[in-house]
């Protein structure tokens, strides 16, 4: 869309129009800050797919990271569902207060690193467009709180490939196996550049984490010593371990007890077999 400048659009307009965010950061002085990933999403077909495929229905308690101007979250809101939506950035109170008037949406301002998660109730879904510089620390806390059985969220596509990446892939780490450890992902859709206000510098995805919490949550001791046998990339297991301070004939001990080659790099491990690893290791149980 695009429109003339000297004639601000109706304010009538949908709120993803780029001329009415335009007019509104305009009218509250303020512009997108690049060190809080701000970056508007402005298509409407975007926004619908995204409440949809996240779940937001009438009564569905939603967590939204970031609303920004109040897009997205009153796409959620006009769902029925009921909304907290965390904000870092105190400029945006007087713009939220007035596009989310009269829906319902609470608002809880503050570092979304510091909130609380387990707090949420059973049966929460965080959909949210991330902001990228904190997508990997804001995943992890979402996994690990019990209340949020999924999470649809926009992410930088190279990230939305390792959430869904497998063991032996090129793009598979410890964010691919966090979220192996705690469910399942799914790829949305891929958004282009042109869907947000200013563009990201990057291409982005929709990606939608499933958390069974039928299943035990993975000990932290176990995500713990996956983190550290993936930690260094190209290096063999064996080294990446004894760099955890294994003795060097245990560690090849515990792998040929897998069946596993002694030059065998961390990346190329299916999860079971690093479990029984840490298991012969003394790490868990």
């Amino acid at each position: 869309m695009t429109s003339d400048a000297s004639a601000p659009e109706s304010p009538s307009a949908p709120l993803y129009s780029p001329a009415r965010v335009r007019e509104l950061l305009t009218r509250h002085g303020l512009r997108p800050t690049k060190s809080l990933g701000q970056n508007f999403l402005i298509d409407g077909n975007i926004l619908r797919a995204i409440a949809q495929s996240g779940g937001a229905e009438p009564g569905v308690s939603v967590l939204e990271v970031g609303p920004g101007l109040g897009v997205l979250t009153r796409e959620l809101a006009g769902r029925g569902a009921r909304v907290t939506a965390l904000e870092k950035d105190e400029r945006l109170r007087p713009v939220l207060e007035e596009t989310l008037a009269g829906l319902d949406v609470r608002v809880v301002w503050g570092d979304a690193l510091d909130f609380d998660y387990a707090s949420l109730p059973a049966g929460t879904r965080v959909i949210a467009n991330l902001p990228y510089y904190i997508t990997g620390p804001l995943l992890a806390r979402f996994m690990g709180a019990p209340g949020i059985v999924s999470a649809t969220v926009l992410v930088q596509k190279e990230v939305a490939g390792r959430l869904a990446a497998k063991p032996g892939g090129d793009a598979y780490g410890f964010l691919s196996a966090l979220a192996a450890l705690h469910g399942t992902v799914t790829h949305v859709r891929d958004v282009p550049k042109g869907a947000f206000l200013p563009a990201p510098d990057v291409t982005s995805s929709v990606v939608r984490l499933d958390f069974d919490r039928t299943r035990p949550a993975p000990e932290p001791g176990f995500v713990a010593f996956v983190d550290h046998a993936l930690r260094h990339r190209r290096k063999t297991l064996r080294n990446n371990l004894r760099m955890m301070g294994h003795a060097g004939e245990t560690v090849d001990a515990a792998i040929a007890g897998q069946g596993l080659r002694a030059d065998v790099r961390a990346e190329d491990v299916p999860l079971e077999n690093l479990r029984h690893l840490a298991r012969a290791l003394g790490v868990v149980r």
